[in-house]
């Protein structure tokens, strides 16, 4: 499923993977954009699969006019070596009847990869949350348990809020009926948490409750939310401590309006 660009295989032992979830907004993928973009990450290898949607396009991290035309395509991955920072970029939708099949293939690839943990962000409808998920932030966070063993008192300095499960059945007051877990637009994002924890693997879902629509400053909110946990704004390489937005940004909405329409 990996393919890698350079000579040799990467060594991913030891390394942070953070992810996105495919999901309402986007908020994820523009997230790392975010990251790949402000760390300058060196792109190390790309993922070949049929389970998502077939792509390309020009480099949208480029920062000069002989790199902007590298091919690039939907799923790849970057890192920061100093860090010990790898992220997975995916560009495209997941096929509707491929969904189980790509969940299996990331995790047999983060098992044999070596991370020491998983992070995925990922987002769901805001119209859809309960009453308690009403209140307070618009952020949420779970954990497997095999990733609070070692991160649960750094979760609780942080004072995040989990996701809270909600009746199966809103409105009924039926006692037998356990809550459950619900995450509506979150694409992937529930089945790569429950498969994480039938296979006992370190992983993390940093959650915002969001809608459709100009979701620029839902990413913004999200990797802040991710940076107060890792801090990887601190790094001395980062100008002004401050997210560096990708040169692709600029198409977010189009290209604008062709003056000769007027």
């Amino acid at each position: 499923m990996f393919i890698s660009l350079l000579n040799a295989s990467p060594c991913f032992k030891d390394f942070t993977l953070v992810m996105p979830a495919v999901a309402v907004g986007n908020v994820g993928q523009l997230a790392v954009d975010l990251l790949v973009s402000t760390l300058n990450m060196s792109r190390v290898g790309y993922m070949h699969t049929d389970c998502l949607i077939p792509m390309a396009g020009n480099n949208p991290y480029a920062t000069c006019k002989e790199d902007a035309e590298e091919l690039h395509t939907p799923a790849e991955v970057y890192t920061a070596a100093e860090l010990n920072l790898a992220v997975l970029q995916i560009r495209a939708p997941i096929v509707q009847t491929k969904s189980k099949k790509f969940r299996q293939l990331l995790m047999s690839w983060i098992k044999s990869s070596g991370f020491s943990r998983t992070i995925v962000l990922s987002s769901s409808h805001a119209y859809q949350r309960d009453d308690q998920q009403l209140q307070d932030t618009p952020l949420r966070y779970l954990a497997t348990p095999s990733l609070l063993k070692g991160s649960a008192e750094a979760l609780k300095e942080l004072g995040w809020r989990e996701m809270e499960r909600v009746p199966a059945f809103p409105g009924l007051t039926d006692a037998s009926a356990e809550p459950r877990l619900h995450i509506p637009g979150g694409g992937i994002t529930k089945g790569l948490y429950t498969d994480s924890c039938a296979e006992d693997l370190r992983l993390a879902v940093l959650l915002l409750f969001c809608s459709e629509g100009d979701n620029v400053p839902d990413a913004f909110t999200l990797v802040n939310h991710l940076n107060d946990w890792l801090h990887l704004l601190d790094n001395p390489n980062i100008h002004g401590n401050k997210w560096k937005i990708p040169t692709s940004w600029s198409l977010l909405f189009g290209s604008g309006i062709p003056p000769a329409l007027f």
